[in-house]
């Protein structure tokens, strides 16, 4: 089943489904920044777009489409959407 995601009054919308390789949402996000929180370490993929993600203790780093960062579980990051961008996260 497919599970419809909205956070940020709308601005961040994802798309959940899960298949033998794991959970995961495929999403957008309009330009801005935000923050989340883990329950579980999840891998980031910038499908298209930029993202500058702030994980705990680290600098402000840019992804852009086809790259990916690791995001571990338990924590709050966050994350900034230069432009409209989307992305792939797969969940462990």
């Amino acid at each position: 089943m497919i599970k419809v995601n909205a956070y940020f009054e709308d601005t961040v919308k994802s798309l959940g489904y899960e298949t033998a390789e794991g959970k995961s949402t495929v999403g957008v996000m309009e330009p801005g920044v935000y923050e989340f929180g883990t329950s579980t370490h999840e891998t980031m993929i910038v499908v298209e777009g930029e993202l500058i993600a702030t994980l705990p203790g680290g600098s402000a780093t840019s992804y852009k489409s086809g790259q990916k960062f690791e995001v571990p579980a338990n924590i709050t990051f966050k994350v900034e959407s230069i432009g409209q961008s989307s992305y792939l996260c797969k969940y462990k």
